[in-house]
């Protein structure tokens, strides 16, 4: 059965649409930029909610708890198979201030040593266009789905 994840899409409307990504830390995606930006998400339970999921894992992701209304999204099949469910939220947030969970890990490999590393390194504001060029091709249908409830250019 294929893992699943709820995120959720921060948005605001300035001189146009703009859409809050995340880059994913650790060495693994250090040199990595188109295509490798996400939503804020994670994996939930079966037993679990997919918005209160979402809602945690920006808090985790973001160290910011929205507390907004949601707008449902719907659900995107990413390419290896996880199943991302979506929320939209209007939100202005200084990205300069997020504080991510860790997670640790053996690096570098095979060396015994274990290192702590963002679980998110950089989040930043982008404008559809831009957004469209560094998300993960899979969640690129969420993003047109945004852009016609929020009537984004």
């Amino acid at each position: 059965m294929p893992s699943k994840s709820a995120g959720i899409i921060a948005y605001r409307k300035r001189r146009q649409l703009e859409i809050l990504l995340v880059h994913p830390g650790g060495p693994f995606w250090r040199n990595k930029d188109l295509g490798a930006w996400s939503i804020p998400k994670g994996e939930y339970a079966d037993d679990e909610d997919a918005e209160t999921a979402a809602r945690r894992e920006f808090a985790e992701e973001l160290g910011i708890e929205p507390s907004v209304p949601l707008i449902a999204l719907g659900e995107v099949k990413q390419r290896g198979g996880k199943m991302v469910t979506a929320f939209a939220a209007q939100l202005d947030i200084d990205v300069s201030g997020i504080r991510s969970n860790t997670f640790e890990m053996e690096w570098p490999p095979r060396s015994g040593k274990r290192q702590v590393f963002p679980e998110v390194d950089r989040a930043e504001w982008f404008t559809l266009e831009a957004a469209r060029e560094k998300i993960n091709a899979g969640q690129r249908p969420l993003l047109d789905r945004l852009a016609e409830l929020a009537g984004g250019d």
